[in-house]
């Protein structure tokens, strides 16, 4: 009933707040607010109209382009479901991204560039000291414990679709994966991609397969971070969340490395260091669902489903899909050598509606969940 008004940061709040509580300036002030709202409005409409976006069968037609008659997929050395527990972290050290580490902390730059800063050099090397010793910690004293789960299961694409079977008989379906193609006209040679097409068409009569994983370093973080706050120690508090997040990340590029060496096997000979894994130089990729290349948060529902995740490694999934702990990593494997990361990007109401029609879900429902995606505006038809 009242005024929505946006602020671009905290520190602009309370001039609107004076603004709004004014018996003198109120009633100029949204009225200002409103026009201002309205061009903002049809700027972003005539923004939308000018998307070079294609019809959804265009899209399709141009599908990333993979020749499967002389194509075959690899089975996995050890397919089905896998639970890894009482993982040990120390192993995980070496696969830290420490980049990601300082931009935690507002730090910008590349590690280990950024040690040798002018500017943030110093305060870059504190922090890192102050992480190898927390580090230490975490493992002598237990802090943290991790677990993952892995799945490698027989599937084909169907359109934009991923149907999982229940085993190698392929008659019974366990479930189904839905993807979103990309729209924008794409220059010659370039295609307009969905995660469905590296997995190889039922129609090609090849056997395929996905994987998918979940996988934490979070267990026992609340209470230690309790601990810390109850103390009024907010920057160990505040240490321990960023190390446990990239920790999380170092274990799923772990996992990553032995689905493609030892679960799947199709990399086996693979030897790439830290560097390396970092530019993702190897095959197959591991898309994390509600990223760019699948942007719907809800198919994770799905993959929590067919792993059994949050009973297997007590991930849990809230209202909005976050993941609790949330020094977690979630996501599906690829192994196609042709797999590559893109975004989605801004999508029309006709893939829209063919999404929610494949979930089963409304219109409106798949709108709220990919409203960063929409190419038009929802009350607009």
């Amino acid at each position: 009933t009242g005024p929505s008004v946006y602020v671009p940061d905290a520190s602009r709040a309370v001039g609107v707040a004076s603004s709004l509580l004014s018996s003198e300036k109120r009633d100029d002030y949204i009225s200002n607010l409103k026009i201002e709202y309205a061009a903002a409005r049809d700027r972003r409409e005539a923004q939308q109209q000018s998307r070079n976006l294609i019809s959804l069968a265009e899209a399709q037609q141009n599908r990333t382009t993979i020749d499967w008659d002389n194509y075959q997929p690899p089975a996995p050395l050890n397919p089905g479901i896998h639970l890894l527990r009482d993982i040990n972290l120390q192993e995980l050290i070496p696969y830290i991204d420490w980049t990601f580490f300082f931009h935690a902390w507002e730090l910008r730059g590349s590690y280990p560039k950024i040690l040798q800063d002018a500017e943030k050099g110093i305060e870059a090397q504190k922090l890192f000291d102050d992480a190898q010793a927390m580090l230490k910690q975490i493992i002598e004293h237990n802090w943290l414990k991790a677990s993952a789960v892995i799945g490698l299961l027989p599937a084909n694409s169907d359109g934009d679709d991923v149907t999982v079977y229940q085993d190698e008989e392929r008659e019974q379906i366990a479930t189904q994966f839905h993807f979103l193609r990309k729209q924008g006209k794409q220059p010659t040679g370039r295609y307009n991609d969905c995660l469905a097409d590296f997995i190889a068409p039922k129609s090609s009569g090849k056997k395929d397969y996905i994987g998918g994983f979940a996988c934490t370093t979070g267990i026992g973080i609340d209470e230690k971070v309790a601990e810390f706050e109850a103390n009024h120690d907010d920057y160990s508090a505040i240490m321990l969340k960023a190390l446990a997040d990239r920790l999380a990340e170092a274990l799923a590029e772990k996992i990553h490395l032995q689905v493609r060496k030892q679960f799947w096997g199709y990399a086996t000979d693979e030897a790439l260091d830290n560097r390396a894994l970092i530019k993702e130089q190897y095959q197959g990729i591991r898309p994390a669902i509600g990223y760019p290349a699948s942007p719907d948060h809800t198919e994770k529902r799905i993959l929590w489903e067919l792993l059994d995740v949050e009973a297997q490694t007590g991930i849990w999934l809230t209202e909005s899909m976050a993941m609790v702990p949330t020094a977690a990593v979630s996501g599906l494997y690829f192994s196609h050598p042709e797999a590559r990361y893109f975004a989605v990007g801004k999508i029309t109401k006709e893939q829209i509606a063919d999404y929610a029609d494949r979930k089963q879900m409304t219109l409106e429902d798949a709108e709220r969940w990919l409203a960063p995606n929409l190419g038009y505006e929802p009350d607009a038809g």
